[in-house]
């Protein structure tokens, strides 16, 4: 056989392999992106299969840049340019509709540049919407992303617009979304009464494993708002999906909730901000870094990783915030590294960091002031006195626990009445 034919011979051959491992690919590819391809939003079912609600109706609508469809369409952008929907007016939570407020940021009155809709903010003065602000609204949408923690503020900004439409007979729809932690999982202490506030204003657990469709039905009858609620369900979600599991893209609900893994540890390491401890903000990587000038990173990291908590590893970090607490000062600590997501605890990991912190450094740790009533800002996130109290006391975590599990037991009781995903 002469060289030019074994030359063509080789080529062929070549580009037959790159066709069938390219193809391959494709079809992995499109497998991966085709996972739960009939997956629908609330928002997606709402304009699909209950157009109803909404039609020939003056819309306000409650949201911020995660109320998007999966192909990351605002919903703002799509009930804006339906013909057979008056969008008429839209609400923004903490960060505002577009998301760009920091934490604690009051956000004014405003006119949206692109949609010449007017923007209330229900953060700050004002968390209940007031009658002149739902002037002729026919019903009210709720479109956010939660992070399925107790003190994560999107939650209360829900249940206060219930009770405004419910005082101003306003029909409120809630179109469902997933919980990023799974829905399957519950921990830590029951709120208690006294420790209400806006990063707790119910007697839910830090981690309840609701969607804020079931947190809304909850809400409304356990707690009597009494709104004429409608949840628009989720198509194809299940409890055990972490929102890594579904085909969805992650919105930033807010500044410093970056990625899924900054929801997955949120529960346990934001205690960390009723502490003179930093808890990352002014990083790339919020919640996960925790640290402070007075640490030695390596040393609270050995101790740490010596607990062997379940799917958790702490690497030894430093890191200088450029706002927040520590603000341009070097801190070191530890990055919280989540290996395993089915058997991670974060509530647990969250009381071992403070309580490690705690105990290693005395004389420089401190929790946040209380105020008048004697109540820290960590009381008000853990949602009672006593776990401050037990640490300062020395008690161990797995006593702590131990306190909290009788009410922990009752709420998933009465949480199984409105799990609409079984």
């Amino acid at each position: 056989m002469n060289k030019p034919l074994i030359g063509i011979l080789m080529l062929v051959l070549i580009l037959s392999t790159f066709t069938v491992v390219f193809a391959e690919k494709g079809e992995t590819n499109g497998k991966q992106k085709g996972k739960n391809k009939n997956f629908q939003l609330g928002v997606e079912v709402l304009l699909d299969e209950e157009k109803e609600l909404i039609e020939g109706k003056n819309v306000g609508l409650i949201t911020n840049p995660t109320g998007v469809d999966k192909d990351l369409n605002s919903i703002v952008d799509i009930l804006n340019e339906d013909p057979d929907v008056d969008l008429t007016a839209l609400y923004g939570p903490e960060h505002g509709v577009r998301g760009s407020a920091q934490a604690g940021e009051y956000v004014e009155y405003y006119i949206d540049e692109q949609t010449g809709l007017p923007v209330y903010s229900l953060y700050g003065e004002t968390r209940k919407p007031t009658p002149e602000m739902l002037e002729g609204i026919d019903v009210l949408l709720f479109d956010i992303q939660d992070v399925g923690t107790r003190f994560y503020t999107y939650i209360y900004t829900m249940a206060y617009a219930m009770e405004a439409a419910q005082e101003n007979d306003i029909p409120f729809v809630v179109l469902d979304r997933p919980n990023p932690l799974s829905g399957d999982k519950v921990e830590g202490p029951v709120l208690e009464e006294e420790y209400k506030s806006f990063v707790g204003n119910y007697e839910i657990p830090l981690r309840h494993g609701m969607t804020v469709g079931e947190l809304a039905q909850l809400f409304n009858e356990e707690f009597e708002i009494g709104a004429d609620l409608t949840v628009v369900e989720m198509d194809k979600w299940k409890r055990d999906m972490y929102y890594d599991d579904t085909p969805l893209d992650f919105v930033a609900p807010s500044p410093n909730m970056p990625t899924t893994e900054t929801a997955l540890v949120y529960p346990g390491a934001a205690l960390i901000e009723g502490t003179n401890v930093s808890e990352g903000r002014g990083t790339t990587q919020p919640f996960e870094l925790i640290g402070a000038p007075f640490i030695n990173s390596t040393e609270l990291a050995a101790e740490l990783n010596s607990l062997n908590l379940p799917g958790v590893t702490f690497r030894a970090a430093s890191f200088t915030p450029s706002f927040s607490k520590h603000q341009g000062v070097l801190s070191n600590g530890v990055e919280i590294h989540v290996n395993h997501k089915e058997s991670y605890q974060p509530v647990e990991t969250g009381l071992h960091l403070v309580k490690t912190i705690h105990d290693m450094y005395p004389e420089d740790f401190a929790f946040r002031a209380e105020n008048s009533a004697g109540i820290s800002f960590f009381d008000n996130l853990i949602g009672n006195g006593w776990v401050r109290e037990a640490i300062e006391n020395g008690e161990s975590v797995e006593e702590i626990k131990a306190e909290w599990e009788d009410e922990l037991n009752e709420f998933k009781e009465i949480r199984e009445q409105y799990l609409l995903y079984k």
